[in-house]
């Protein structure tokens, strides 16, 4: 497969102190083998300004590659990331979540295994490599460790982050899979859905992270967790599909 261009898809829910901040660093970072790059940014109903910046920020760069696109009801992450993956055109896809939490400028390290021909699927892992790791929340750290430990047992893989924010995967694989969560259930199913491909190529690497606090926007609760062991157990033994 030549590879020409990567999908960035920026699924945003009132994110209106960091999404012109993570346009602008998507729109400055110089891909490897030159990839073109596009951005599809789905705003899931936002009830701050989030779309109004998004919106007069496209307008202020004619010439760059973003897709914005608007649900009207608030459907979740999950949800969004569906919509724009109805909208890849490039080989590869990555998810880039619109806070402040991952740096786009790793983007050549996911890539490099996927470019040299030994990956069709990149985590970027926050429990690998020596790069910067903001010190937050005990108690999430232990639920992601569990909610991996137990994705690994299901799926005969040793990822040490299946929670990551950040996932690439080939466009052609990721369009072919029935994905059905609507909100941060995305991961577990998506990881399961994607170990059943025969012979597919799973690959980790190290990267830093800015995690936020709840003041600073931080989302995600104990019962997103709850909610992805659930997951676990539905997409790895109680439904395949």
């Amino acid at each position: 497969m030549v590879i020409k261009k990567l999908s960035i898809l920026v699924p945003c829910y009132n994110e209106e102190k960091t999404i012109v901040v993570i346009l602008e660093r998507l729109l400055r970072i110089h891909l490897g083998q030159n990839l073109l790059k596009e951005i599809i940014v789905v705003d899931d109903c936002s009830t701050d300004k989030s779309y109004e910046l998004i919106t007069r920020f496209i307008k202020t760069d004619q010439t760059a590659s973003i897709r914005l696109i608007k649900h009207e009801n608030n459907m979740g992450k999950g949800a969004s990331i569906h919509s724009a993956i109805k909208h890849a055109e490039g080989e590869v896809i990555v998810i880039q979540d619109a806070d402040l939490e991952y740096d786009p400028a790793e983007y050549n390290k996911l890539l490099k295994p996927i470019l040299e021909g030994h990956a069709d699927v990149v985590y970027g892992s926050r429990f690998r490599g020596s790069d910067a790791h903001r010190v937050l929340f005990f108690w999430h750290t232990i639920g992601n460790n569990i909610l991996t430990f137990w994705s690994n047992v299901f799926t005969g893989l040793n990822l040490t982050d299946m929670e990551t924010g950040y996932k690439m995967i080939k466009t052609d694989i990721l369009k072919r899979i029935r994905l059905r969560e609507k909100r941060f259930g995305f991961e577990p199913e998506v990881t399961a859905k994607l170990s059943r491909i025969k012979n597919i190529r799973f690959y980790e690497v190290g990267i830093s992270y800015y995690g936020r606090s709840y003041s600073e926007g931080k989302k995600i609760g104990w019962r997103d967790g709850v909610h992805a062991f659930w997951c676990l157990l539905k997409y790895n033994i109680f439904s395949r599909s």
